[in-house]
């Protein structure tokens, strides 16, 4: 009898250890790896799940919302123990979120948020976009004496964070009677899109005093319009702190950036995957604050956000 109870313990603990010894699989799904901020997040998520000890694999939506809604029913087929998604489209989530929660495979957002409310095994890891674009817009307006004309390049309408950058910007703009919205477009995230947008700008002679752009990369593209042109004394604004943001406010060509911490979210992600997975207690929303960049104070900044 003795003996029976021993080896039905070795046995109960030998197979205990193996379960606890099994690395979890985490499908990671993000929009598109062109985008120069979510190739950074990619990078710095390969390196915490690494960290963690657990194991990834990546799909590439291409900005393509039915392309990630398969991939995200593949994950689930393959077995993964939870999912991190930056989603294509805000607000199309729901096929995704109800595919995880009817397979009870915990869901992690990060960097975009999505725009229905999150409960469960469901947690979001980001900021919040509007304080980014009031954080941008206050900083670009006292550079501005809070007179001039303003041009916006916006992101991706499908993407919360491109709307409400817009609106914040909007919204403060609305407070100023000395300041005006008189050009917005979509360039889609795209530095070479932006170029586009920014030189038909300069083509219909519409008075430009400064360009609020959703991210640095249109930032970046709207400097490069603008060097094209030959137009001077305009000025710009980012959002992101991308390296080569940061490169472009060294140099004084970009007057303003806000910095997205891309490392904070990545490892947040991985981080609160793993809590979940391991039935800890975490909250559903985790906010990564945001810091304005400017000549000043640039250089503290530079080593972050690294690919």
């Amino acid at each position: 009898m003795n003996k029976t109870f021993c080896l039905l313990m070795l046995i109960t603990l030998t197979l205990s250890s193996a379960v606890q010894a099994k690395t979890a699989q985490v499908g990671v799904a993000l929009a598109n790896f062109d985008l120069n901020f979510v190739s950074i997040l990619r990078t710095q998520m390969m390196h915490e799940l690494d960290v963690q000890g657990m194991k990834g694999q990546f799909s590439d939506a291409k900005g393509d919302v039915a392309l990630q809604v398969q991939q995200v029913d593949d994950f689930i087929n393959q077995g993964v123990d939870a999912i991190i998604l930056n989603p294509v489209d805000t607000q199309g989530v729901l096929p995704m979120i109800n595919a995880a929660k009817n397979a009870g495979i915990p869901l992690i957002f990060v960097n975009r948020k999505p725009e229905v409310p999150l409960t469960g095994a469901m947690a979001y890891v980001g900021s919040d976009s509007a304080l980014s674009g009031k954080m941008q817009i206050e900083a670009l307006a006292k550079l501005m004496n809070y007179r001039g004309n303003i041009a916006i390049l916006m992101g991706a309408l499908s993407n919360e964070e491109a709307r409400e950058r817009t609106r914040a910007v909007e919204a403060f703009v609305a407070q100023h009677n000395e300041m005006k919205v008189v050009e917005k477009q979509t360039a889609k995230w795209q530095r070479n899109e932006a170029v586009d947008v920014v030189s038909a700008w300069v083509l219909n002679g519409t008075p430009v005093n400064a360009i609020v752009a959703n991210n640095d990369e249109m930032a970046i593209g709207a400097i490069m319009a603008l060097n094209q042109a030959r137009k001077k004394n305009v000025l710009v604004a980012g959002i992101d702190g991308t390296p080569d943001g940061l490169q472009f406010i060294k140099n004084g060509e970009m007057a303003v950036t806000v910095f997205q911490d891309a490392r904070a979210q990545a490892t947040g992600a991985v981080k609160v995957a793993s809590q979940l997975l391991n039935k800890q207690k975490t909250e559903n929303y985790h906010w990564i604050p945001y810091q304005t960049v400017t000549k000043e104070n640039y250089a503290q900044f530079s080593k972050l956000n690294q690919k």
